[in-house]
C-alpha cells in the first residue's frame, strides 16, 4: 500500500465501520446517518486532496512546451482541464480549480535543483489531513494569489494560516462571506478601487416577455444597503403578522413566499413613492447601518460594514451615506453607553439590539440579517430570572431560536461588551464531547484581530 494514500484507505475504513450491516442508507439509524455524512465528507476531502495532486501532475505533463507529446493532446483533448472534466464529469472550471489547487500545493525546486515548499504551505498540509477539500482550498489559493504583491509575502503568510484555521466546519456560503473580509484586510487599499469599477457597472435592465415583466439591478454594496433593507423589512413584517395571525390554517392566509414578499415589497414601495402622502408601508422599521472604526473614520483609510451585507465598503462609501437620511452612524472605538436595565424591563430595546447586532452580526447561529431576528434572553425572563443586560441577551432568528430551546442547545457568552465572543454548546447527542461551536460576527472577524 502506498503510504501516501494512507489517508484515503483510513477515510475508506471509518466509512465501512459507521456503515455496519445496514443495506442502504433508508435502513441507517440517526446516529449511523450523521457518522456516515462525517465519514464521507473526510473521503470527499481526502479523494480531492489525492485528486488536485494528480491533476496538476496532468497539468505539468500537457505544458505548451511538450507540444505534439502534450498529455492532453496524445489522450485526443486540447487542454487538460477538458481532459480532467471528461472524467470526473464536471465541468472545465471544476478541473481548472483542482489544477489550480494541485500547482499551488505542490513541492517546487529552485533553478538549482533544491526542493523548495509549496506556495501555500498550510492549504497543502491542512489538504493533506483532509481537513479541507478543494473548492475551500481553491478560494483561499485565489484571494491570497489576488493580493500577494499588494500584501507582502509575511502577511499573506499569516492570513493562509489563520484561514486554515478559522474556515474547517464552514458551509461554502460562509467561507466566501470570510473571504470578501479577507480580502479587505489585506488590501484596504483597494476596497475603493474595486467598488469604484463595480459602481462605474451600475445598471437597471426592465423588459417584458409574455405578459411577465421582468427586471435586473446590478449595483454596489452601498448603494444596494438600503433597497435590501427595505425590502428585507417588509418581509420581517410581513412574517411577523403572519405568526400573530389567529387563524394562520385558514383558506385566506398569507401563505406568500420569500421571493414574493420580497416583489410585493417592490412594488408597495414605488406606489408608496408615487403618493407620499401615504403612510402604510410596513418596512418593520428598517434601517440601514453602518459601522466603522472611529481611527479608520479619522484618517480616511480602512473599511466599513453595512449590516446585512458581506462586501466591506471604503471609507469615502461610508461618508457618503452618512449624509443621507434613516443611516445609523455606528463608530467604534469610543467608550460607550452600558444598556443595561436588569429587571426593570422585559423587552430589550431599539439601542440594544444596536449594540447586539456589532457583537453577533445577524442571527448568532445561522447569520440572518439583523432585520431578521429578535433579541432573546439566555437566561430565561421567568424560568431563570434573566436580566435584560447586554451581556444576557442574543440575537437570533425565529428558527435559530426553537432549535435551542428545543433540542438542547446551550449560550456561553466569552468577555463584555460587541468584542464578547458568543459560543454555541451542542448537547450530547449531536456531539458526546460537547465541543463549543463560535457563533456572532467573530466566526468571520477574527482576521481583523491578528
Amino acid at each position: 500500500m502506498a503510504t501516501h494514500l494512507n489517508p484515503l484507505h483510513e477515510a475508506l475504513a471509518v466509512l465501512d465501520r459507521v456503515w455496519g450491516e445496514a443495506g442502504d442508507a433508508t435502513e441507517l439509524s440517526r446516529d449511523q446517518l450523521v457518522a456516515v455524512n462525517d465519514a464521507l465528507g473526510v473521503l470527499e476531502r481526502r479523494t480531492s486532496a489525492v485528486h488536485a495532486e494528480v491533476a496538476a501532475g496532468i497539468s505539468h505533463e500537457s505544458r505548451a512546451e511538450l507540444g505534439p507529446d502534450s498529455l492532453a493532446k496524445q489522450q485526443g483533448f486540447r487542454t487538460p482541464a477538458k481532459l480532467i472534466a471528461a472524467s470526473t464529469g464536471g465541468s472545465t472550471g471544476d478541473a481548472t480549480r483542482l489544477v489550480r489547487v494541485g500547482e499551488a500545493t505542490a513541492p517546487r525546486r529552485s533553478f538549482v535543483g533544491e526542493r523548495l515548499p509549496s506556495r501555500c504551505p498550510a492549504v497543502q498540509a491542512a489538504l493533506a489531513e483532509g481537513v479541507i477539500g478543494d473548492q475551500v482550498a481553491g478560494l483561499i489559493i485565489s484571494i491570497l494569489d489576488r493580493v500577494r504583491v499588494t500584501a507582502g509575502a509575511q502577511r499573506v503568510a499569516e492570513a493562509e494560516r489563520l484561514l486554515v484555521a478559522q474556515v474547517p466546519g464552514l458551509a461554502m456560503d460562509d467561507v466566501r462571506r470570510l473571504m470578501t473580509r479577507v480580502q479587505a484586510w489585506l488590501d484596504p487599499d483597494g476596497v475603493q478601487p474595486r467598488e469604484e469599477e463595480i459602481r462605474a457597472r451600475r445598471s437597471l435592465r426592465m423588459w417584458e416577455r409574455d405578459g411577465e415583466f421582468h427586471a435586473e439591478y446590478v449595483t454596489d454594496a452601498a448603494s444596494a444597503a438600503a433597497v435590501k433593507a427595505a425590502l428585507r423589512g417588509y418581509v420581517s413584517a410581513a412574517f411577523a403578522a403572519r405568526k400573530e395571525a389567529l387563524h394562520a390554517d385558514s383558506p385566506d392566509a398569507d401563505r406568500r413566499t420569500i421571493e414574493q414578499l420580497q416583489a410585493d415589497a417592490l412594488t408597495m414601495i414605488c406606489q408608496h413613492a408615487l403618493d407620499c402622502d401615504r403612510k402604510d408601508v410596513p418596512l418593520g422599521g428598517a434601517k440601514v447601518v453602518v459601522r466603522v472604526a472611529l481611527e479608520d473614520l479619522q484618517s480616511g483609510t480602512g473599511v466599513g460594514r453595512i449590516d446585512g451585507t458581506d462586501q466591506p465598503v471604503s471609507i469615502a462609501a461610508v461618508r457618503r451615506m452618512a449624509a443621507d437620511g434613516e443611516i445609523i452612524p455606528w463608530v467604534l472605538g469610543g467608550d460607550g453607553e452600558i444598556l443595561d436595565w436588569g429587571r426593570g424591563r422585559r423587552l430589550f430595546t431599539r439601542a440594544q439590539k444596536l449594540a447586539l447586532a456589532e457583537r453577533d452580526g445577524g442571527c448568532a447561529m445561522c447569520a440572518l440579517p439583523v432585520e431578521m431576528t429578535k433579541v432573546h434572553h439566555i437566561d430565561w425572563w421567568e424560568r431563570d430570572r434573566g436580566r435584560t443586560d447586554l451581556s444576557n441577551g442574543i440575537l437570533l432568528c425565529e428558527t435559530c431560536h426553537h432549535r435551542i430551546h428545543d433540542n438542547g442547545w446551550e449560550i456561553r457568552i466569552d468577555g463584555i461588551g460587541v468584542a464578547a465572543r458568543v459560543w454555541f454548546i451542542p448537547p450530547p447527542y449531536v456531539d458526546p464531547a460537547c465541543t463549543p461551536r463560535l457563533g456572532g460576527r467573530a466566526r468571520f472577524d477574527l482576521l481583523a484581530a491578528a
